[in-house]
């Protein structure tokens, strides 16, 4: 039988961790703030340190796995022994400076080319440490700190820092630069990375035994929360709107975002519509009591385009294409209205889009983020969508601990 796992999320304000039981059933859940900016790397490990010892002894001391998500695209100098070298980079920070090099670097495009992707930062971490550094994203430095070995790398983590899905290595012109071994070796997400380290396993209360899977970052692991059935469309309905969903083959297009998570592609796409746009007009408040005003199952009559700023990635990919906030009529509650109709079209283009490029249109979809809790939004959606839209409350860390479960089942299996 498993042992229970644990999975850890670090988010963009503090830290959850989760317990899967043996069953895969959620059993301990809990989270902290960041003692300090969230950009520093000793306020993530008083964070981790700080959970892990509160989860009760009887379910710690029986750990059989662990594994790690965080920001997608946070990025730390360290020593080659694990020690940082400054606050780490977030993942909005963009390097406009270099987008002349990483154009020459990567012509064909994608997001490791872009002056806000992981290779910017990486190019102004080298600039500033040298060549000799080595470059972790947060979720991986977390692992290697596990392990007291920071070899190593997990594919999505490192996809916007050029490593490759479809050749399983790192874009040649990565390769060749100068500093490329400050970049990990990779494994794929659900890979056994190692056993922890004696001295980390007393100084938390672990087992000694306890393994170490290669995690995710922190939407994929959303993803996995959900626990998805094989028809489900996944969506996240956070400042921004993110449609996902598992494919048998990846697809490729301008705008859609490739992973593979656990053996599985995960492809989907991320508009620059979404929930943050409406609280430039209301209060979370107004948003609650306005939302009981709407009929949902009529139309607002507004044709709006709730995009944050101009410019939209996907379902069409249009630098140019400008939101539309008007007419605002009279009564807040029909200008809320007409806003979830604009963002609830932007969902259902998004999934013609990927049916257009070879997905399944899915049977359920399944919501996740703040906008989720929305009954009226849910009930809109479900009558454009044509399809049943229900809600998850599952943390990002029980879905990484899924990974843990799926690692240590397949390492035990192969034992």
């Amino acid at each position: 039988m498993p042992s229970p796992v644990l999975g850890i999320d670090l988010g963009t304000s503090g830290v959850r961790v989760a317990v899967l039981d043996s069953e895969g059933r959620l059993v301990h859940n809990t989270s902290i703030g960041y003692n300090s900016r969230p950009n520093n790397p000793e306020s993530w490990l008083q964070a981790v340190r700080t959970l892990i010892r509160a989860i009760p002894d009887q379910i710690r001391n029986q750990l059989g796995a662990i594994a790690v998500d965080g920001t997608s695209g946070t990025l730390l100098a360290c020593d080659s022994v694990g020690r940082p070298l400054g606050d780490a980079l977030l993942y909005n920070v963009a390097f406009p400076e270099f987008e002349a090099n990483l154009k020459e670097l990567i012509p064909e495009g994608g997001s490791a080319s872009s002056s806000s992707g992981s290779l910017a930062r990486a190019m102004h971490l080298i600039q500033r440490h040298g060549p000799n550094s080595l470059l972790r994203h947060q979720a991986d430095w977390i692992s290697g700190w596990l392990l007291s070995d920071w070899r190593w790398g997990e594919e999505g983590n490192n996809l916007r820092m050029g490593w490759d899905l479809d050749l399983n290595r790192w874009h040649p012109a990565v390769e060749a630069l100068h500093w490329f071994n400050a970049l990990p070796t990779i494994r794929a997400s659900g890979a056994l990375l190692g056993v922890i380290t004696a001295e980390r396993a007393d100084q938390l209360g672990l087992p000694i035994n306890m393994k170490v899977i290669a995690g995710t970052t922190d939407s994929n692991a959303s993803v996995l929360a959900a626990n998805t059935e094989p028809g489900d469309g996944i969506t996240v309905l956070g400042t921004t709107l993110v449609i996902k969903r598992f494919t048998d083959v990846p697809i490729t297009a301008t705008g859609i975002t490739r992973h593979r998570v656990g053996g599985r592609w995960l492809c989907g796409g991320a508009s620059n519509a979404g929930a943050g746009v409406l609280r430039r007009f209301f209060t979370d408040e107004e948003l609650k009591e306005l939302s009981r005003q709407i009929d949902p199952d009529t139309s607002s009559g507004l044709v709006l385009r709730p995009l944050n700023s101009i410019g939209e990635r996907f379902p069409v990919d249009d630098p140019n294409l400008q939101p539309v906030l008007e007419p605002r009529p009279v009564s807040d509650a029909l200008y809320l209205h007409g806003l979830l109709e604009g963002l609830t079209e932007i969902e259902a283009l998004g999934w013609e889009r990927l049916r257009e490029l070879g997905a399944p249109t899915p049977s359920r979809v399944i919501s996740l983020g703040g906008g989720a809790r929305n009954p009226q939004w849910r009930r809109m959606r479900e009558r454009r969508l044509g399809c049943p839209v229900l809600s998850c409350n599952m943390p990002p860390a029980a879905g990484v601990a899924q990974l843990a479960r799926q690692g240590l089942m397949e390492h035990q299996s192969s034992h």
